[in-house]
């Protein structure tokens, strides 16, 4: 059953109150799933993006006990993940980042990647790959796309958006004076202001949401 979009469940947790189990079960899904994926992939290559499909985790279910999160996962095939109208409960974790004064970074994805191409993003974010820990993604994507290693880090959420798509929502803080490098995906990045509502244009309505949920918290 899909979950309804919105918070599953708030933190923040440390990394090591948040759990997970894979089941040893893959997901099969329908065959029209199939050939939706099938057809994400080769569009996908038709203009030239990252198209390497694989296995990815999907959320089965989870739980919030004594103060720790623990997921249920799956292994699911990764082009899935794709369908904008129902992506299976595909598992991507985003983390946000802050420098040591509240500013925010964003990153515009290039033209040619597979997702949010084109549109300017948070901090940074993925797929949770098959067997992989989801709270330690979070560090991996961030040391991946930004090459920095964070002060500290907290996951901050659970949720589940409208394409039926889960979302492990971590915030991370740089040192002060710690420079950024982004990594091919991106194409510019800024750092912005810490009230979300002094916002560039360019910023999606759902990022500031998401910002000012942060911030609350």
């Amino acid at each position: 059953m899909p979950y309804p979009p919105g918070i599953l469940a708030r933190g923040p947790w440390p990394l090591d109150r948040v759990t997970s189990r894979w089941s040893t079960t893959p997901y099969e899904p329908t065959p029209d799933k199939v050939a939706a994926a099938d057809s994400a992939i080769a569009e996908l290559k038709a203009r030239s993006s990252p198209s390497h499909d694989g296995l990815a985790g999907r959320l089965q279910s989870f739980t919030v006990v004594n103060g720790q999160l623990q997921l249920e996962l799956q292994e699911m095939r990764w082009a899935l993940r794709l369908l904008r109208e129902d992506a299976s409960g595909a598992l991507s974790v985003l983390c946000v980042v802050r420098d040591s004064e509240g500013r925010w970074l964003a990153g515009r994805r290039a033209e040619w990647v597979a997702t949010w191409a084109g549109v300017w993003a948070l901090g940074a974010g993925g797929a949770v790959d098959a067997g992989e820990d989801p709270a330690l993604a979070l560090g991996r994507e961030l040391a991946e796309e930004w090459s920095v290693q964070p002060e500290r880090i907290a996951v901050e959420a659970l949720i589940s958006t409208p394409g039926d798509m889960a979302m492990l929502i971590g915030q991370a803080w740089l040192s002060p004076g710690t420079e950024v490098t982004r990594d091919h995906e991106h194409d510019a990045h800024a750092w912005w202001p810490p009230d979300p509502n002094d916002w560039p244009e360019e910023s999606h309505p759902q990022l500031r949401r998401m910002a000012t949920l942060l911030a609350s918290g």
